[in-house]
This record gives structure tokens, sequence and C-alpha cells, in this order.
């Protein structure tokens, strides 16, 4: 239970939220406003940091600290100011194109090192703010401003993408179901290390209706699988569907056919040490597989930030603290 006092009211700021009418970004600010108060810490305490799209005038929607900084570098600028004032807690808001193309390098390197930061990727596999062109995460084929024959490139899962990275804290979730969204991200703040939260978002004007093959009312429950820890891959609209592993490879199969008992199913562990279950999990898709959302791994590993000042701290009380004038002028110095 949260002692600050705070509500959902406190972190609304007086900017006019200026996304398009029907954009996703407004459940998950939504859903952001909420958790914040939850979460044990005084407004002066969060800094939100963003780049360049859609999503990244998140700040401006905030009664937080916050940056609007530069194309795909808010994770860079999110590192350092973890490492400046470690009892912050900085959240990274980014989007598909912002976070993996021009933002990519920066991004892998964040979640190596296990920064105790909060990244946040919007997905709506199009370049919105630019008015509708491919990005990194559109399907092959696509058509659009800048793709009008159809992208022939490969896109990127963003969540193949953070394990690969070696992410301590993995998860996904939608922007039309707020509860489920809220608990995602409850959970990615409480996580020390870097949580990288894949939201898939909708684009109503560029790209409207791009996951509608598995949130519409009617498909949902075949077309999409919720992860629990603990619990085994069950999905289906009557609840007899599965997934087990066979062969290195996972598999659908319907409970009660060809012998196939609720046993044979994985049950899903997110702390296990090793991503190799999780990263076949990211890979699951339509039309072969239902797609997770939820926690895919969740596991405790030491922070850079936290090891790069307590290196700090041992040399200081080893050789003092150094004299800046000192440094400049120490060695080989002229005058001009």
């Amino acid at each position: 239970m949260a002692t600050t006092s705070l509500e959902r009211k406190d972190f609304v700021s007086n900017q006019e939220v200026r996304w398009c009418p029907g954009c996703g970004d407004y459940s998950i600010l939504a859903a952001v406003q909420s958790v914040l108060p939850t979460l044990d810490l005084p407004r002066e305490k969060f800094v939100f940091v963003s780049g360049i799209g859609c999503s990244s005038r998140f700040p401006y929607y905030l009664n937080t600290y916050g940056f609007h900084s530069i194309h795909g570098r808010a994770p860079a600028i999110a590192t350092g100011v973890k490492i400046s004032n470690p009892e912050l807690s900085v959240w990274v808001v980014t989007g598909d194109g912002d976070g993996l193309s021009i933002g990519g390098n920066h991004l892998i390197h964040t979640i190596r090192r296990n920064m105790d930061l909060n990244v946040l990727l919007f997905n709506n596999r199009i370049y919105g703010l630019t008015k509708g062109q491919y990005s990194p995460t559109s399907e092959i084929g696509k058509r659009t401003k800048s793709s009008p024959y159809g992208t022939v490139d490969r896109p990127f899962n963003p969540l193949s993408v953070a394990l690969g990275a070696g992410a301590t804290f993995v998860a996904r979730a939608v922007d039309i179901y707020p509860k489920h969204l809220k608990e995602t991200i409850r959970r990615a703040a409480e996580h020390r290390g870097t949580s990288f939260v894949e939201i898939y978002q909708n684009c109503n004007i560029f790209n409207d209706g791009t996951f509608k093959d598995m949130t519409e009312r009617s498909l949902r429950n075949d077309a999409q699988i919720e992860l629990v820890h603990g619990k085994p891959l069950i999905f289906g609209k009557n609840q007899d569907r599965g997934i087990r592993f066979h062969d290195e490879f996972l598999e659908v199969v319907t409970i009660g056919e060809n012998g196939v008992t609720e046993e044979d199913l994985i049950v899903h562990d997110e702390t296990r040490e090793r991503p190799s279950r999780a990263f076949q999990l990211s890979q699951m898709d339509h039309p072969d597989f239902p797609i997770p959302i939820g926690v895919f791994r969740a596991v405790p590993q030491p922070c850079c930030d936290v090891e790069m000042n307590d290196q700090i701290a041992q040399v200081i009380d080893k050789e003092g603290r150094g004299d800046l004038e000192s440094l400049l002028n120490e060695g080989d110095v002229w005058e001009v």
C-alpha cells in the first residue's frame, strides 16, 4: 500500500494532451498515471525520458521530471540520469521506430548493462509522427508511403531483441487491456534492473487495426495466450488448447486428443535463468501460434548503475576525491 497519499490526478500535468483521437497512447498514459501513485515514491523521484515520435510526448503529460530528448538517444540520457542520481525512478518511453531504428544501439547496450531503468516501447508497426512510413516492426509486404510496393525488410521482434541482449525483465501488454497493462507496468517498476515492456498500440490514422487479429473479441481467446508464472500454457475459447515442448520445438495441441493431458503442457516459469524458453515464446506468432502477452522473463542480476557507483565510492575511499583543475593541467600542457 502506498504511503505517499498520491492519486492519479497528482501525476496529470497541465498540458493539453495532443494525440489523435482514438490513439492507443491515451490508455497507456492513463495506465502509467494510475500506477505511479502505488509505487511509494514522491513525484520528484520520477523522471521520464523520451526520444522522438508520438510516444515521446509522454513527459509533457506527466507531472514529474522529464526530458524530451533526441531521436533514439533516450536510453543513453536515462542511463546518465540514473548513474548521477541512483535514487530516481527513471523511465524510458520510446516507439518501434525511435527505439529499434536510430536508437537500436543505445537500447541494446542499456539492456545488456542491466541499468535499473524501465523501458516502455510502444509498438504500432508504423512511423506515426512522420505520417505513415514503415518501421522496423512493420510486416513484410506492408504498403506505406515509403514502401509503395510493399516492404521487403524482415521485421524486428522487439521481445526477441531484448532477450538476445540479456534483458532481465521482459513483458508484453496491449493498450486496450487496461487491467493487464497496469499490472505489467507495476511489475516492471518493481523489478531491479532493466525492465523492457513492449506495448501493442493502435495507430488508428496510419495503421488502424494492425493487431485486430488478436484483439477482436470474437478472435482473442484463440489468438492470444496470457503467460502466468506457475501456470500451464492453456488458451482457446473452451480452454482446451495448449502449448507443449516436442522435439526441441513448441507446438499447439488440443487437450483430450491423442492422449494429450494438461500435464503434457509447458508450465510457464518466468524465473528460468537461461532465456532460451522465453525466446521461444517470444517467437510465437500467427497463424501457427497464439500471441503471448504477460511477463516472459523476470530474473535478478546485478545492476550496472549500482556497481558503477560502488566502484566510484571504492576509488574515492582509496585515493581520495579527484581535483578537476589538477587533472586538466597534468601531463603535457602548453599555453596558447
